[in-house]
């Protein structure tokens, strides 16, 4: 169970700041709260989430337990380095509307975000990466949900800059305290 929970609140955590969030408030507010929208959202959620959490359970066995517990801390700092790294003043534009393009955008944004990056680690540290896939799911999808139904109010509502740089700062913390643990340096 705290795979569950930890995938739940670091997904949600990690997916606050995403590019993939801007983007469903920035296409809902231009599509008018779609329901399509949202089930594209919550489909590419567990399709990514399944596929990492997967593959992080596929590279367990062929690591030891040292290196499991620094590929988690490489996680923690992809993740930081992903919220970190500036996003573009304007959202793209969509000029086809169609949900299956969306869907294509949402699917290989989201296998290289930072939500993705510590679900694939926890897939790699635990033993159940189904229960980590569905903490992931519903943290992803919960704020997905929420970028949605907030529309083109998401980014005035949020202070997304700082909830970045916030969060970027927490992950790599995190994986300097994880790394330095794995190497026998903290205790």
């Amino acid at each position: 169970m705290p795979s569950l929970f930890l995938a739940l609140i670091a997904s949600a955590l990690a997916m606050l700041g995403t590019r993939q969030a801007r983007l469903v408030a920035h296409l809902s507010g231009l599509l008018g709260g779609n329901a399509g929208l949202l089930t594209v959202c919550w489909m590419t959620s567990i399709v990514t989430t399944t596929a990492v959490a997967w593959g992080g359970s596929a590279l367990a066995p062929l690591m030891p337990p040292a290196g499991k517990t620094m590929f988690v801390a490489a996680a923690l700092a992809a993740a930081g380095l992903e919220l970190a790294w500036p996003m573009r003043k304007a959202p793209p534009r969509e000029p086809t509307q169609s949900l299956g393009a969306i869907a294509l955008v949402l699917l290989t944004g989201q296998l290289t975000d930072a939500a993705r990056f510590l679900v694939l680690a926890l897939g790699v540290a635990t033993a159940h990466w189904q229960l980590a896939s569905v903490g992931g799911v519903l943290g992803s999808g919960a704020v997905l949900t929420m970028a949605w139904s907030l529309g083109s109010e998401w980014e005035t509502r949020l202070p997304l800059r700082a909830v970045r740089l916030a969060l970027a700062a927490a992950f790599v913390i995190a994986a300097v305290v994880v790394g330095m643990t794995a190497r026998g340096i903290m205790g």
